[in-house]
């Protein structure tokens, strides 16, 4: 996983998302002007061995993209790590930047789309670029048994990866279960707009990871 995380890191396939990135980089958030933006694709993270592979959307620009590591830095990454740590997977319940001391336990993190996008939204194109980083990982993540799928994009992004369809078999819904080698599960996005509504509270992102871990 190191060097395809090393490939992930260099790429450039998509100049609006790589113009993006270092923009974001550039202007920054007034919060975060005194720090060192990454600025260029995040690679994914976890345990390489894991048997719970996450699959969410794209780096956050002033989270991931800030920080260089999947879900760290914002607040849905806040979320998000809480509830992995509450439900066992996740050494401490806060992730803030790269050398922070958070290992995550028989869990790795990937996303469809590397780069931060406009408005947190990568084009089609832009996620089938990325795609052949998601399939070579699918490969080598050997040990998986379960996949959560963190919203409906992940979900569809994660099928056409694995070649696993038609996507109508897979509806998407909160909780919804797949059988399968490996097995599928499903999760609303922890994004903002999810968790502050009160779409995904805490309780029910924790119970998915817990019957994640019952799949296991």
């Amino acid at each position: 996983m190191l060097a395809l995380n090393e490939r992930i890191v260099a790429c450039e396939r998509c100049p609006r998302l790589i113009a993006h990135c270092r923009k974001v980089a550039e202007v920054k958030r007034a919060a975060y002007r005194g720090e060192t933006y990454w600025g260029k694709p995040v690679p994914s993270f976890g345990d390489p061995e894991a048997q719970l592979l996450l699959v969410g959307l794209a780096p956050g620009a002033h989270g991931a993209n800030r920080t260089g590591r999947m879900f760290t830095g914002d607040k849905s990454g806040d979320f998000l790590y809480a509830a992995l740590h509450a439900a066992g997977f996740a050494s401490q319940p806060t992730a803030t930047h790269r050398e922070d001391g958070l290992r995550l336990n028989n869990a790795y993190i990937t996303a469809p789309c590397h780069c931060a996008p406009p408005d947190n939204k990568p084009l089609p194109e832009e996620l089938a670029a990325c795609r052949p980083y998601l399939e070579e990982e699918l490969r080598g993540l050997r040990r998986v048994k379960v996949v959560l799928c963190l919203g409906r994009i992940a979900l569809e992004n994660y099928l056409k990866a694995a070649g696993r369809g038609p996507a109508s078999h897979y509806p998407f819904g909160h909780g919804a279960h797949f059988a399968g080698a490996p097995q599928v599960l499903c999760s609303y996005h922890p994004s903002q707009q999810n968790t502050q509504t009160g779409r995904l509270t805490m309780a029910m992102m924790i119970a998915v990871l817990e019957k994640a871990r019952s799949l296991i």
